[in-house]
C-alpha cells in the first residue's frame, strides 16, 4: 500500500470520523488527568479541538477548575504559533481555519521542564510519529522548545505501524488512547 501524504491524511481522517465518540473522548480525557507530567504540569498547551478530533473542551475546564495554567494557540503568519494563557473558555474566539484561539492580547506561558503540550494529530505511531494536518505549526513551535513534553491524543484505530515521517517532524513523547497510554521515548 504506498499512498503519498495526502491521501494517508484522508485516509485517518475517515477513520478518526467513524471511532470518534464521546465515551471514548470521556476515558481519553480521564487517562490525560492521571498522567503525572499533567499532575505536575506549571502549564497546560492545549488545542482547541474541532470536527472528529479528541475533544480537548473539558479537559480545559477541568485544567481551569484544577488551576493548572492553560494556554491554547493562534496560528500566525510564516507558519509561526504561538499559546496564550485563558482563564476561562469564554476568552477564546473563532480564528483561523474556524478554530476557536485566544485574543493575541493575552499574556504567553513561560515555557518550562514543566511545561505540557497536547499535541493534535491524525495518526501516530508507538515511536511517537505523528501524521499532523500538514501546516508544521506545531513542529516549527516544539523544535524551538525542546524541554516541552508532548502528548499526543488519538483513537486506537489511528494509532498506524508507520507513517511517512520527514526531518522535520518533531515526535511526541506519549500518546494516550481510549485504550491505552504509550510513553514513547524519555
Amino acid at each position: 500500500m504506498n499512498m503519498t501524504k495526502k491521501e494517508i491524511r484522508s485516509y485517518f481522517s475517515g477513520i478518526r470520523k467513524t471511532a470518534k465518540n464521546d465515551i471514548s473522548d470521556d476515558i481519553i480525557i480521564s487517562r490525560v488527568l492521571t498522567l503525572e507530567k499533567i499532575v505536575n504540569a506549571d502549564t497546560v498547551l492545549l488545542y482547541a479541538s474541532f470536527g472528529s478530533e479528541v475533544n480537548t473542551w473539558n479537559l480545559a475546564e477541568i485544567l481551569m477548575y484544577k488551576n493548572i495554567q492553560t494556554a491554547f494557540p493562534i496560528c500566525g503568519k510564516n507558519g509561526t504559533m504561538t499559546f496564550h494563557i485563558v482563564k476561562s473558555l469564554g476568552q477564546l474566539n473563532d480564528g483561523k481555519y474556524g478554530i476557536s484561539e485566544p485574543d493575541i492580547s493575552l499574556p504567553k506561558p513561560e515555557i518550562t521542564q514543566q511545561t505540557v503540550c497536547i499535541v493534535p494529530g491524525l495518526a501516530f505511531t508507538v515511536n511517537g510519529e505523528r501524521l499532523g494536518y500538514g501546516g508544521g505549526y506545531y513542529d516549527r513551535f516544539l523544535l524551538k522548545h525542546p524541554e516541552i513534553y508532548t502528548v499526543g491524543l488519538a483513537y486506537e484505530q489511528c494509532i498506524a505501524e508507520t507513517l511517512p515521517l520527514e526531518k522535520h517532524d518533531i515526535k511526541v513523547k506519549s500518546i494516550i488512547t481510549e485504550e491505552r497510554t504509550i510513553i514513547c521515548h524519555e
